[in-house]
């Protein structure tokens, strides 16, 4: 495996680990349109404890994906960058998902 294809994987790899954690996808989902306010964005998550939910904006403003303003909380470049690569994903999923039936 060359340097390169070495470095894709570990990036890839911690990318993956951070999206992993629990109700990181949804928090990153909520904020993908617009800012919102802690509590606002706890109510868009449902079921989400206030402890999980400070844990999870701490992670992704740490990863420098979001970012706390005057408005809430809201996705920086990077995590609209985000957002927007996952488009193709998402696209893949819903064909696999009608193809094997897997839900």
């Amino acid at each position: 495996m060359s340097t390169r294809q070495r470095a894709a994987k570990d990036a890839i790899n911690a990318a993956l680990e951070l999206f992993q954690r629990r109700w990181m996808l949804r928090v990153i989902w909520e904020l993908r349109s617009a800012p919102l306010t802690f509590r606002a964005l706890q109510a868009a998550c449902g079921e989400l404890s206030p402890t999980v939910l400070n844990q999870r904006l701490a992670e992704l403003r740490e990863a420098g994906l979001a970012e706390a303003g005057a408005d809430g909380y809201a996705l920086t470049a990077l995590g609209l960058e985000l957002v927007a690569a996952f488009e193709p994903l998402t696209i893949w999923a819903l064909r696999w998902q009608r193809k094997t039936g897997t839900e």
